[in-house]
C-alpha cells in the first residue's frame, strides 16, 4: 500500500493490507524495526526507555508486536481509522531516535548499566562506587568497579563534557590516594565532546572507548581481560 507518509530520512512507511488468521490486518512486514535498527543496536529497542515508549505507543493504538512484525487488526471494517491509527503508531515508534537529550543522556545510562551487568555478573561489580573511608560523600563517584583481578577495573561512562571532566579529576584523585587501578571510559559520543576536555581525560585514563554501540565485543573482551580473567571465564 503506497502512502504520503514517511520516515524522518525520507523513506516510505511499508503497510500492507493481508488477510492473517481470517482476518483483514495492516502490516508492516517488519520494516519499521529494520529502519530503526540503521541507527539504533536493535536489542535496544526491547530494553530500557525506548522498550517503555515502544509498547506504550503499542498499547495505545492498539498494535500487536508479532515477532518483530507490527501488525493492527482491522475492526468491522473501519480501513480508514485502522489505516491512520497504524501510520499514528508507526511514525511515533520511530521518534525513540529523536528524544530529547535528557531522554538520549537516560537511554545511554541504561544501555550503559544493562551492558556490565550483562558481561559482569553482580558478585563482581559495583555500580557509583566511592572510596569508603577516603570519600564516604562519594565526590568522587565511578560508574562501575569491577572488583575481581590483580587491580579493580574503575569504568566510567561518558556522556557530557561535564561527566567527562568529573572522570578526569576523580582519576586523578585516585592518583593521589595511591590507588591501584585500571581506568576505563566509555564514550556516548566521543565526536560530541569538546577537544580539549577530551584531552585531558586522554591524558590520565587507561584505555577509552568511542562509543558502546559497535564497540560492545571489544569493550567486553577488555574488561574481562583487565580483571583478570580470560574472555568467557566470567561465571
Amino acid at each position: 500500500m503506497l502512502t504520503p507518509f514517511i520516515f524522518d530520512d525520507g523513506d516510505h512507511l511499508t503497510i500492507v493490507l493481508k488477510r492473517k488468521n481470517g482476518q483483514w490486518v495492516l502490516s508492516d512486514e517488519g520494516h519499521t524495526y529494520m529502519h530503526l535498527s540503521y541507527e539504533l543496536d536493535e536489542r535496544d529497542l526491547h530494553r530500557g526507555t525506548r522498550q517503555k515508549i515502544i509498547t506504550n505507543v503499542l498499547s495505545t493504538f492498539h498494535i500487536d508486536d508479532l515477532e518483530g512484525e507490527l501488525v493492527l487488526p482491522i475492526e468491522n471494517a473501519r480501513y480508514g481509522d485502522a489505516l491512520y491509527d497504524f501510520v499514528q503508531g508507526l511514525l511515533k515508534i520511530s521518534d525513540v531516535t529523536y528524544l530529547s537529550r535528557e531522554r538520549i543522556r537516560s537511554t545511554y545510562l541504561e544501555d550503559f548499566h544493562l551492558f556490565i551487568a550483562e558481561t559482569i555478573p553482580e558478585s563482581k561489580r559495583e555500580f557509583n562506587w566511592h572510596h569508603p573511608e577516603r570519600d564516604p560523600h562519594g565526590r568522587y563517584e565511578v560508574d562501575c568497579r569491577i572488583n575481581h583481578g590483580v587491580r579493580p577495573v574503575f569504568v566510567f561512562a561518558l556522556g557530557t563534557d561535564g561527566r567527562t571532566l568529573d572522570a578526569t579529576i576523580a582519576i586523578l584523585q585516585f592518583e593521589r590516594w595511591g590507588l591501584d587501578f585500571h581506568s576505563v571510559g566509555i564514550f556516548e559520543d566521543q565526536e560530541a565532546i569538546n577537544r580539549k576536555v577530551l584531552a585531558r581525560l586522554s591524558d590520565v585514563c587507561g584505555k577509552l572507548f568511542s562509543g558502546l554501540d559497535g564497540n560492545r565485543p571489544r569493550i567486553a573482551s577488555h574488561l574481562i581481560q583487565h580483571a583478570g580473567r580470560e574472555p568467557g571465564a566470567l561465571g
